[in-house]
């Protein structure tokens, strides 16, 4: 893929010249069927039906800036086929315009509502199955446990422990200059990254963006799919643990670690607390997207999450 490409395809894509684009990658689509989500801040994503009655998902990249993370997301992909007890899209098409795969089987265990900036569940979020939790601590202690020799060789960004800190600190000063952080929560994030007890000494493959809209379930709530891995990559385990967090609460986390841990997941004394430590600086990722996109659809969100606005 040529990532300085320019990317002509408009967004939204109209069902016309996303049938065109999909023929010209040997796609024959039927139009009556395309299903547009635009919930996604890198990708349109488009469900359709091929002529032969196989449904596949269509991502269009939104912006240039989003075909770097691409690469990635395909070498991760790549890497993990067939290693996980969950299934991952199995990229058919790969184009500075187009990123086609099968529809994975499965519901995701929630969509996104734009207008009301919210989850609409599919899965019962105030009384999680206990065979949710315990697939998915299954699933992310397998993710983890990939050789990361072995994926830093297939391509995939490698973060090693002792980088964590200097990527993040370099992140949240590239923050605070362009946008502000609120005095307190800088020196709550100042403490935190100065304290060795609650950093991992170890790196993982992590998914990174594992939020609900990303797990999918079969009927009996059992995880069988994680998509959209365009944050990919060998880093902190604790951070595929934090949109559970503000999903379900610690109650819910602390299950889902110990689940995590008796499938073989390795956890350290102040994992939990440094997984707290991760939400609060939530506000840094918000803020990294504002200024890496260029738009500002999302900046009064962060300077809420930097302590800068009342929360509505």
């Amino acid at each position: 893929m040529n990532t300085k490409e320019k990317l002509d395809t408009p967004t939204p894509i109209s069902p016309a010249a996303l049938l065109a684009l999909a023929r010209q990658h040997g796609l024959a689509l039927q139009p009556d069927t395309f299903t547009y989500n635009e919930t996604g801040l890198d990708f349109q994503v488009v469900q359709a039906r091929h002529e032969n009655d196989s449904h596949w998902i269509l991502r269009i990249p939104r912006r240039p800036d989003v075909l770097p993370r691409a690469e990635n997301e395909r070498k991760v992909l790549q890497f993990l086929q067939d290693k996980l007890p969950v299934a991952v899209p199995n990229w058919q098409v790969y184009h500075p315009q187009l990123i086609a795969y099968p529809r994975l089987a499965g519901t995701p265990v929630a969509n996104i509502d734009m207008e009301n900036m919210c989850y609409i569940w599919n899965l019962d979020h105030e009384h999680l199955p206990e065979q949710f939790i315990a697939s998915l601590g299954q699933a992310l202690a397998a993710l983890h446990a990939q050789d990361a020799q072995a994926a830093a060789q297939a391509g995939v960004k490698v973060h090693q422990p002792e980088q964590l800190r200097e990527n993040l600190r370099a992140q949240m000063l590239l923050v605070q200059k362009e946008i502000g952080v609120a005095h307190s929560l800088w020196q709550q994030w100042q403490n935190w990254l100065s304290d060795d007890s609650y950093w991992p000494q170890h790196t993982s493959l992590v998914h990174g963006d594992l939020q609900a809209a990303h797990i999918l379930t079969n009927e009996s709530g059992i995880v069988n799919g994680f998509l959209d891995w365009t944050e990919a990559e060998i880093s902190d385990p604790a951070i595929d643990f934090v949109s559970m967090l503000a999903s379900f609460g610690e109650d819910i986390t602390k299950r889902l670690l110990q689940a995590y841990e008796k499938a073989g997941g390795k956890v350290w004394p102040r994992m939990l607390e440094h997984i707290w430590q991760r939400h609060a600086a939530y506000g840094v990722t918000i803020g990294l997207f504002v200024l890496e996109s260029g738009t500002d659809d999302y900046l009064l969100m962060a300077r809420q999450a930097l302590g800068l606005e009342e929360q509505a």
